[in-house]
């Protein structure tokens, strides 16, 4: 089984310049390196806030690299700056609206400033992009809100297989479709 490649895009004005240390794209990593069990590989960036640059970016990790999941963190807010949602609506042919539903969801438990995220997901060729927020554990949260759902979404707009620690990430596939 060859390696699947995950896009993980941090995007941060301060960070992209060197004046902040990216703690979203670490903590990424570290998330998957804990949960999934198949192999994969991260094709790793850190840009600014910039609408035109997050869109080149997204297409270059899905077209290019051929990543079958892309996360971002940061740039989901309500700040001016905070372009994220709409550079993946312009890139993606589906939107997938319930991951941001459940994520928010799954946030404001423990926040109630969670309404003002605009966290989506879409889906583009075959790679899905979801945006997460920026803070380490909100991502924690987020993700594990999300993923049980996250690689039988993969399998469906066929791209790499993805497999998760039962321990870790209780990754939901009907009976018919485990390989």
């Amino acid at each position: 089984m060859s390696a699947a490649k995950i896009g993980i895009l941090t995007i941060s004005d301060r960070a992209s310049r060197g004046e902040y240390e990216d703690k979203g794209g670490p903590a990424l990593h570290a998330w998957f390196s804990r949960v999934l069990s198949s192999p994969w590989e991260a094709v790793a960036r850190v840009i600014p806030d910039e609408q035109s640059l997050i869109e080149a970016t997204l297409i270059e990790l899905s077209d290019v690299h051929g990543c079958s999941l892309i996360v971002t963190t940061g740039g989901t807010g309500p700040a001016l700056r905070d372009v994220t949602p709409e550079a993946t609506e312009a890139v993606c042919e589906k939107m997938m609206p319930g991951f941001g539903e459940l994520m928010r969801s799954a946030s404001l438990k423990v926040v109630p400033t969670a309404i003002l995220s605009r966290q989506t997901a879409g889906i583009r060729g075959k790679s899905l992009i979801i945006n997460l927020p920026g803070k380490p554990s909100a991502i924690d949260d987020c993700l594990n809100a999300v993923f049980p759902a996250v690689p039988y979404c993969i399998d469906l707009i066929e791209g790499a297989y993805l497999e998760a620690n039962a321990a870790q990430c209780a990754v939901f596939r009907p009976a018919y479709a485990k390989r």
